[in-house]
C-alpha cells in the first residue's frame, strides 16, 4: 500500500528556479501625464472615494472601494462616455492578501481611452452585480463566481456556467489541486 502524502497546494513546488531572473517592472506614469485622463480622475474623485490611480500601458487604472464599484461604473459610462465594458474577472490573491481583486475593463468609444477600474474583497465577501448596467457583465460574472467562488448578489440567475452543478470546489484558484489521485 502506497503512503499517503497530503496534496494541498501542490501549485507551491517549485521544479526550476532561475537564479538571475528579474521580472520586467512595467512603468506606472502620473495621471497628469494624460490631459483627459486627468480630467476623468478629477470627476470621479467627486463623486466617490478613489483609493489610488496612475497610468498603465496606456490605461487608466483606478482602485476604488468594493462597495462604490456599481456607483462608479454608472458614474463612468453616464458622465465620463464609457460606455462599453470589455471585461471583467478576479484574480486570486487569497494566499497573499486574504481576498480577490476584481478589475473592470472599460472603453471609451468617443475618446478612445481605456480605464481599468479595480477594488479589492476579501474571500467570503460579496459584491454588487453590474449586470444591471452593462448586459455583457452576465457571463462574466457568473464565470467569476464558476471559477473562483466570488459571490455576487443582486444578479438574475447566479449559477454555474462551465462546471457542473455538483462540483466542489472552483478551479482557477492557485490551491485548486492539479494533481489527481493515483
Amino acid at each position: 500500500m502506497r503512503k499517503y502524502t497530503p496534496k494541498d497546494d501542490v501549485q507551491r513546488k517549485s521544479y526550476f528556479n532561475d537564479r538571475f531572473f528579474v521580472s520586467p517592472q512595467v512603468p506606472r506614469l502620473n495621471t497628469h501625464e494624460d490631459e483627459v485622463f486627468e480630467n476623468d480622475i478629477d470627476n470621479l474623485d467627486t463623486s466617490l472615494e478613489v483609493l489610488e490611480h496612475y497610468i498603465e500601458n496606456g490605461h487608466l487604472v483606478i482602485y476604488i472601494n468594493a462597495c462604490d464599484n456599481t456607483k462608479a461604473i454608472l458614474y463612468l459610462r453616464d458622465h465620463l462616455d464609457y460606455d462599453f465594458l470589455m471585461e471583467l474577472s478576479a484574480i486570486d490573491y487569497i494566499a497573499e492578501r486574504g481576498g480577490f481583486e476584481i478589475f473592470y475593463e472599460m472603453l471609451s468609444t468617443t475618446k478612445r481611452k481605456r480605464i481599468r477600474l479595480k477594488c479589492f474583497i476579501k474571500e467570503k465577501e460579496t459584491i454588487e452585480s453590474v449586470e444591471s448596467i452593462f448586459k455583457m457583465a452576465n457571463w462574466s460574472e457568473r464565470e467569476m463566481y464558476d471559477m473562483y467562488g466570488v459571490k455576487i448578489v443582486n444578479h438574475h440567475n447566479m449559477k454555474r456556467i462551465l462546471m457542473p452543478d455538483d462540483w466542489y470546489d472552483y478551479p482557477l484558484r492557485k490551491t485548486y489541486p492539479l494533481h489527481g489521485d493515483e
